[in-house]
């Protein structure tokens, strides 16, 4: 996937064929654009998605093509009123000449040609894909008002229908116009992320600067970005120094500080500094392409909620073909005209377009998927994500979620009088240069600031929960926690200060060990008191010691810490709870946490977190900060609400619309005109929309 200027959407989202606005994003260069698996049109302010369901198809007209229409269909509409007899005598005027309901006849069949185009393709192709729908419903009703008006100018007996036709028609452009918008709107954020990438990059070549294409970027390469330049791509910092803006990827307000060594993400906005990047990711390994698949995953994915909305609308497609019919028959009985009962029948099938319910859940779901991902949200499981109101008890990992994983040395104790501090180091910083783990940073950090030079070791192995171990110029050496000396009945004084605690063994014997402190983050507070007075429990899993643990879980007023926790138990934590009754949350940020994240009703990968973590997690947080994962939850909470909220005003407006368009209310002389049940219709459908578009507010 290579960067450039076009941004293609799919339509996979919406269940009965509105814009299944799936997010699909294709980059071109010079014409060449990529192609992937599914069939997709290019969506601008020009072109609307094509539903390969064939359910409520716009015939491949786009967005500023039905705005069109609608103009010229309501220009041509303004003499079809006037030459309609009931509005004369609405309006008390008059105004007749020698052929005039031909020419009434034939500006109306324009209407119904050029306006109604749009749905008469969409007939059609519902039909010969045998998947009925709203514009089988659409195309029907004008069908059906035209051919019988230009029966009646023929000579029938009766009543024409050329206004209420051309006013639908009207009405239903103008609609599906607005539709259209607010479906686009959703995936409005995305296309932002990826019109973020510059075009072009500063390439360091030979001592030479020259600008470069950003697809014909190589990994290593070296690109030079100056002060207040977007980063190209992704890479880590070969030299220079600045703060860095990436606000619009991962959600972190405040602008990070950026140095040697430090990774940085294609998009970001560079400060004042000058930095040099070596280039880590190109096309679709890159950060932004991985969270234009994650959404894109996510919102193939129907959860539960769109799988009902789904049926729901279907069957009340068939309802509305169904109480159309029914409704003719009915009044024809009655002994009324027929005019009247083909009315009653238009308004119904109009009326009930489920166009609203066929939005009600996919809106939401575009706009909160794409949403989250703009603040560094990423949701690869919906199902899970709409799951946090069930949500009854979360499990946080502590370091590096809670805490800051910074892990400083502050301590060294030597055991063996043969050894000094600055030997234990260099033999502990010997075997822990081979890992990536808090407790290694913190050994080597210290090392480089004693400027400790660091020998080679040989047969480095992982003993999963307990540490490390290598030779080291011809000695085994382990670093280890209290749960190994534990597990091998080695006799230690116990530590009694807070902490956490690593020994040196050589051979079998503790050498000493090492003391390093965590800082708690100041936004974890704050977190765990938000998601506490939302009535969830949190508790504290660690596999540190006991004081750590509890240290921590006090500070922050938890309501609970386990500790001394190793991997494979984390996972037993997690099933004790679900056997209590409790819908567990699961935070996590390593390998280790693999297995209970999994477990988990509900998991969520922290950080960049590791590949293993972010492939079992159902939600990935970009950043670590714990308010993230408590706004998680929340916005979880309020997009269910929005589904719901939407699919009540959608099928509670059919409940009351559809008897007041058969015409039930009659008698009392309430009765809505096809036009007027168009404009219901549109409304509820506006409604639904703009209740979608509010839940933005809720990630503010």
């Amino acid at each position: 996937m290579k960067f450039g200027d076009a941004i293609f959407i799919t339509e996979q989202l919406f269940p009965t064929g509105i814009f299944r606005n799936l997010i699909l994003m294709e980059h071109e260069h010079h014409g060449h654009a990529s192609h992937k698996e599914h069939r997709s049109v290019k969506v601008t302010e020009g072109h609307a998605a094509h539903d390969n369901t064939g359910h409520d198809k716009h015939a491949g007209h786009n967005v500023s093509d039905f705005r069109k229409r609608f103009i010229v269909c309501t220009v041509v509409s303004v003499p079809v009123l006037a030459l309609s007899h009931m509005i004369q005598q609405w309006l008390g005027f008059e105004w007749n000449f020698p052929g005039d309901r031909y020419v009434l006849a034939l500006l109306s069949t324009f209407i119904f040609v050029y306006g109604g185009y749009p749905f008469l393709k969409g007939l059609y192709d519902e039909v010969r894909d045998k998947a009925i729908g709203m514009m089988t419903l659409i195309g029907v009703a004008i069908t059906v008002a035209w051919a019988y008006s230009i029966a009646v100018t023929a000579g029938l007996e009766g009543m024409d229908f050329y206004w209420e036709m051309a006013t639908l028609i009207d009405i239903m452009l103008i609609g599906h116009y607005f539709e259209m918008k607010s479906v686009m709107g959703a995936s409005r954020s995305l296309e932002l992320l990826v019109k973020m990438m510059p075009a072009t990059a500063h390439l360091v070549r030979n001592g030479t600067v020259e600008d470069v294409r950003t697809d014909q970027l190589q990994k290593e390469d070296i690109v030079m970005v100056k002060p207040g330049e977007k980063i190209p791509v992704d890479g880590i910092v070969a030299d220079g120094e600045s703060y860095v803006d990436e606000s619009m990827l991962t959600g972190e307000s405040k602008p990070v500080k950026k140095d040697k060594g430090a990774p940085v993400i294609g998009g970001a906005v560079n400060g004042n500094g000058s930095l040099t990047v070596q280039v880590s990711n190109t096309g679709k390994d890159s950060y932004l392409n991985k969270v234009v698949r994650l959404v894109e995953d996510a919102q193939k994915v129907k959860s539960k909620t769109q799988n009902f909305a789904d049926k729901a609308a279907r069957i009340l497609t068939f309802v509305a073909l169904g109480g159309g019919v029914v409704t003719l028959a009915v009044w024809l009985l009655a002994g009324y005209p027929f005019v009247f009962a083909l009315e009653r029948m238009v308004t119904v099938m109009v009326i009930s377009c489920p166009h609203a319910l066929g939005l009600a859940v996919p809106l939401v779901v575009a706009i909160s998927t794409s949403a989250s991902a703009q603040r560094g949200l990423l949701i690869r499981n919906r199902t899970a994500f709409e799951n946090a109101r069930l949500i009854t008890t979360i499990i946080f990992d502590k370091t590096g979620t809670l805490t800051k994983g910074s892990h400083e040395l502050q301590e060294i104790k030597v055991l063996d009088d043969s050894l000094g501090e600055r030997e234990l180091l260099r033999l502990a910083a010997a075997v822990e240069q081979h890992s990536e783990h808090y407790i290694a940073a913190g050994i080597m950090r210290k090392a480089k600031e004693m400027n400790i030079a660091v020998p080679a070791s040989d047969k480095f192995h992982y003993m999963p929960g307990m540490g490390l171990e290598g030779v080291v110029e011809g000695k085994n050496v382990k670093v280890t926690g209290p749960n190994y000396l534990e597990e091998q009945n080695i006799p230690i004084a116990e530590y009694t200060g807070v902490g956490t605690i690593v020994y040196v063994l050589t051979g079998k014997k503790v050498a000493g060990y090492m003391v390093f402190a965590d800082e708690v983050r100041e936004e974890s507070f704050e977190a765990v008191q938000t998601l506490t007075a939302s009535g969830i429990k949190n508790l504290l899993l660690t596999g540190d010691n006991e004081r750590v643990a509890k240290k921590v879980s006090d500070e922050l007023k938890m309501n609970g810490y386990m500790a001394n926790v190793l991997p494979h138990e984390k996972l037993e934590k997690v099933k004790e709870l679900q056997a209590k009754g409790e819908y567990v949350a699961m935070t996590g940020d390593g390998v280790n946490d693999a297995p209970a994240l999994a477990q988990a009703d509900v998991s969520i990968a922290v950080g960049s977190g590791t590949d293993v973590a972010a492939e079992t997690a159902d939600i990935i947080l970009v950043n670590s900060n714990p308010k993230d994962i408590a706004s998680l939850i929340l916005f979880g909470k309020a997009t269910y609400r929005k589904m719901i909220q939407n699919l009540w005003w959608a099928a509670g407006y059919n409940i009351i619309a559809i008897p007041l368009a058969a015409g039930v209310l009659f008698p009392l002389g309430i009765m809505l005109s096809p036009a007027i049940g168009a404009v219901l219709m549109s409304l509820s459908t506006i409604v639904v929309a703009v209740n979608a578009q509010l839940l933005k507010r809720r990630l503010k």
